[in-house]
């Protein structure tokens, strides 16, 4: 698309954004002047969009009250941004129970020039992913999905019909403490009151979700990521263990994903607490982030530390041996 016709669809997007703007700050938003700004309202006036211009000093541009707009225009990043992410999620495994991402993608590309449908399909045709296709069928039903995302965003208890794993049908009155999507599968965690504690379950199991009118809050600092991985791994857990990671939060968040640790900012530096079977491999992770720090608890895991410390100069002591690289091996690496 040419960047004046994609300055006509950003010019529109601004309209529909705010009720009125004027000539200079529709100029400043899409770099023109005001003269370019008047041609492109003539533009979107000749497409059947009706721009209404007034003067003076509450003069401006607006949409005409009322108006319709067509309920989809993308510009070619657009897109290309949105056909990507259904063919990402549609690999793994990310949507409900309805095959939608396959006719969303068909009613995209019906309105997509056709030289760019085509460059989409080649760069589809071709794509490959390090990611295993997603084959699991039980997916959790659209209504159900956007149920529990309106309360858990609005903090209103529901109750929910739900079927274990043995095939047992309960009733639970629950607060939503967040949606997760992990390993293919969504999940909502929170505080289950049939039971009196905090309880994850699969949302394909839910057969149907009621809204009440009490509302709830969630405890603070609580992970709905971290909770959800550390109580599907069904690993028992010997050590509680803290260390001071001696970086920022944001880099700590880059390095160490919510379903390994939970990270809290503390004073010289970033509070890790996670829970570990062994603390050998604990070691090990710490070493790997090549930031100092120190162990708060367990005392156990500075002897690990050491240990591993006394391993790695063992390593570094080791003489030289003659190696043989295997060419083709070598040639496979990308360049």
């Amino acid at each position: 698309m040419s960047r004046p016709a994609a300055r006509v669809l950003g010019m529109l997007e601004l309209l529909q954004t705010h009720h009125r703007l004027t000539g200079t700050e529709l100029a400043e938003h899409l770099d023109v002047d005001e003269r370019t700004i008047r041609r492109y309202a003539a533009t979107l006036v000749e497409l059947g969009i009706p721009v209404v211009a007034t003067r003076g000093r509450y003069g401006g541009y607006r949409l005409h009250p009322g108006f319709k707009l067509p309920p989809l225009m993308l510009t070619d990043d657009e897109a290309v941004a949105v056909l990507l992410g259904l063919i990402a999620a549609e690999r793994i495994g990310l949507g409900t129970e309805a095959p939608a991402t396959g006719p969303a993608q068909a009613k995209i590309r019906r309105v997509l020039p056709a030289a760019l449908a085509e460059r989409i399909s080649a760069v589809q045709e071709t794509l490959g992913f390090t990611l295993h296709r997603r084959t699991e069928a039980n997916r959790p039903a659209t209504p159900i999905l956007l149920a529990l995302g309106t309360a858990t965003r609005s903090r209103c208890r529901v109750t929910i019909d739900y079927r274990s794993w043995r095939g047992g049908q309960s009733r639970r009155e629950l607060d939503p403490y967040g949606l997760v999507f992990h390993a293919g599968r969504w999940y909502v965690t929170g505080h289950d009151h049939r039971r009196g504690e905090i309880r994850t379950f699969r949302l394909d199991r839910i057969a149907a979700v009621e809204p009440g009118g009490e509302t709830f809050t969630v405890p603070a600092g609580f992970d709905p990521v971290g909770h959800v991985t550390r109580s599907l791994a069904g690993v028992p857990y010997t050590w509680e263990v803290e260390v001071l990671l001696e970086t920022d939060l944001a880099e700590a968040r880059r390095r160490v994903p919510p379903s390994v640790a939970e990270l809290v900012e503390a004073s010289g530096g970033v509070l890790l607490r996670t829970r570990a079977e062994h603390l050998d491999g604990m070691a090990q992770m710490l070493a790997g982030l090549g930031w100092d720090f120190t162990v708060v608890r367990p005392d156990e895991l500075r002897t690990a530390v050491a240990e591993y410390a006394t391993r790695l100069t063992a390593l570094a002591q080791r003489p030289v041996c003659s190696v043989i690289v295997d060419p083709l091996v070598e040639s496979a690496e990308p360049e």
